[in-house]
């Protein structure tokens, strides 16, 4: 699975601009996908969406796709690569939902609010639609050496990246990028709330204290 990714924002540049809706899956990838093929992916993704149901993400290998669409395994790795793929291609939709928010939606997730609000509200909504599909991510995280190139996770950090520039221009945004999207990983999240049953909302109060204390905007101590 490709992405196309907005360039790098050049420290040098005094002129950021909001980074283009990351196309997961590219349709320039396959010029020539075919009608029948296109049906064949849904169908696959039907299937996978069925086991998800049934037996959660754990349940989703390529053998168990390939024998509920009725077809050979190579078919599925043929269209997905790995079961990687496959996963990620089930949350392509949830993705794209999530990056059309935050890029051209209203404020304060999308364009038109200060830069720490909209920090404050895309952790917020980060968090709630990580939980949404928890297993599902868990189980669709790229292994570590693919983990910080892969499109999605890449496209995300670039976006924070943007907003910790207008809000702390002489800080290492890319670094402090890194941190904070630490804290909005799937594997952190299962650990606080399915591990440590601690609810969402003090998540979500302990990234809104990170982020005022990262732009140093946190209110002065009594």
């Amino acid at each position: 699975m490709s992405a196309l990714l907005p360039p790098f924002v050049n420290p040098s540049d005094d002129t950021p601009t909001e980074p283009e809706l990351l196309q997961l899956d590219n349709p320039a990838d396959e010029p020539c996908l075919r009608a029948d093929a296109a049906r064949n992916r849904a169908r696959l993704l039907d299937a996978a969406a069925k086991l998800v149901a049934r037996h959660g993400a754990a349940g989703v290998t390529m053998e168990a796709v390939a024998v509920e669409a009725n077809v050979g395994k190579g078919t599925v790795f043929r269209r997905f690569g790995d079961r990687t793929g496959l996963l990620t291609a089930l949350l392509d939709h949830s993705a794209h939902t999530f990056q059309a928010a935050f890029l051209s939606g209203p404020p304060p997730l999308g364009p038109g609010a200060p830069p720490v609000e909209r920090l404050h509200a895309f952790g917020r909504a980060l968090l709630r639609a990580s939980l949404d599909h928890l297993d599902l991510q868990l189980a669709a995280e790229a292994p570590a050496e693919r983990r910080y190139a892969v499109g999605a996770g890449r496209f995300l950090h670039t976006h924070v990246t943007l907003l910790l520039r207008q809000s702390v221009p002489d800080a290492d945004h890319e670094l402090l990028a890194h941190a904070l999207m630490g804290y909005l990983s799937p594997a952190f999240i299962h650990h606080m709330v399915r591990q440590c049953g601690q609810p969402l909302e003090r998540l979500e109060a302990g990234w809104d204290d990170l982020v005022d204390r990262v732009t140093r905007t946190a209110p002065a101590p009594v």
